[in-house]
């Protein structure tokens, strides 16, 4: 049995990682599955799904720097017609899917850890795909 949810947020700066562990563990209990996996998955080539730390806001502040610093928003180089050539090279980087295993209904992450999307070109309202797989 599977099941598959879409959700939508809307993001509110160009450069942006949002938590949202609270919309897939909405999937989850809707689903009524306890054992098997998640597969969290954004279907934009400029955004992204990551699993980071959850503990010290900075982490997020760091990534976003980090992201900027080796693929800068402008660069002469860039050859994409869009000018947003940074945000399909932070898109790739990232992923655009994070696979989460689920036991006793409850998601397998570690002590620090959360589910966050990733947007590299907003603000825009996105949209993301949570598939709930029994098993």
């Amino acid at each position: 049995m599977s099941k598959l949810y879409k959700f939508s947020i809307k993001t509110t700066s160009s450069q942006q990682i949002i938590h949202i562990n609270k919309y897939v563990e909405q999937a989850l209990s809707e689903s009524g599955i306890k054992e098997g996996i998640g597969i969290i998955f954004c279907p934009h080539t400029t955004g992204g799904i990551t699993i980071n730390e959850n503990a010290d806001p900075d982490v997020v502040h760091d990534l976003l720097y980090g992201f900027e610093k080796v693929y800068p928003e402008k660069d002469r180089n860039y050859r994409h017609f869009e000018g947003n050539s940074h945000s399909h090279l932070k898109s790739s980087t990232v992923g655009a899917s994070q696979t989460v295993i689920i036991t006793e209904g409850k998601l397998l992450l570690g002590t620090w850890q959360d589910i966050y999307f990733c947007e590299f070109d907003g603000p825009r309202t996105r949209n993301f795909y949570v598939k709930i797989i029994e098993g």
